[in-house]
This record gives C-alpha cells, structure tokens and sequence, in this order.
C-alpha cells in the first residue's frame, strides 16, 4: 500500500491536530493541578484563591501548547514533547504530593 504525499500530509495534520486538542489538554491539565498544588503552599493564598490562580493560568498554558504542536517540524516530536511535558509535570505533581 502506497501512502501519497496528499494523505501523508492530512494524516500528519490530523495527528498534531489530536496532539493539540488532546494533549494540549491534558499538559494543561496537569499543569494547573501543579500550579494549584505550588501556589497554595509557597504564596499565602487561600487554597480557592490559588486553584482559581492556577486555573486562569492553565488558560495561556493550553494556547502556547497548541501553538507550539503546531511551529514543530514533524508530528512525532510534538506528540513526544506534549506527552513528555505532562509526565514530567506529572512525576513532579506526585513526588509534591499533590495527587494524595
């Protein structure tokens, strides 16, 4: 099976675009759990205050995730550095703690 240039292309876009929504989604996610986690230890917040502070920052998080999906040269190294951004975050979240 021969795979064109044209459905390499749209498979190519296709996954990013996954990549972007879906974990863009999920390292933004984990991102503002982080945040809310750190905030309301290290700042004298009220913890409402820092997982409110942690969510609205959660909201350029997602943008320069998609934005960046997208500036990558190829659909693997931005599904790598999405899905390696969220572990990373991911490893530092349960070492704090903060999924207890």
């Amino acid at each position: 099976m021969t795979i064109t240039v044209d459905r390499r292309y749209r498979l190519g876009v296709a996954a990013r675009a996954v990549a972007a929504i879906g974990g863009g989604y999920l390292l933004a996610a984990v991102a503002s759990t982080l945040l809310g986690v750190l905030l309301a230890a290290l700042l004298p917040l009220s913890r409402a205050d820092a997982v409110s502070l942690a969510t609205m920052l959660a909201f350029v998080i997602y943008p320069c995730a998609v934005l960046w999906v997208f500036a990558t040269a190829s659909a693997g190294r931005a599904w790598a550095g999405i899905l390696g951004a969220s572990a990373l975050l991911g490893g530092v979240l349960w070492l704090t703690g903060g999924l207890a």
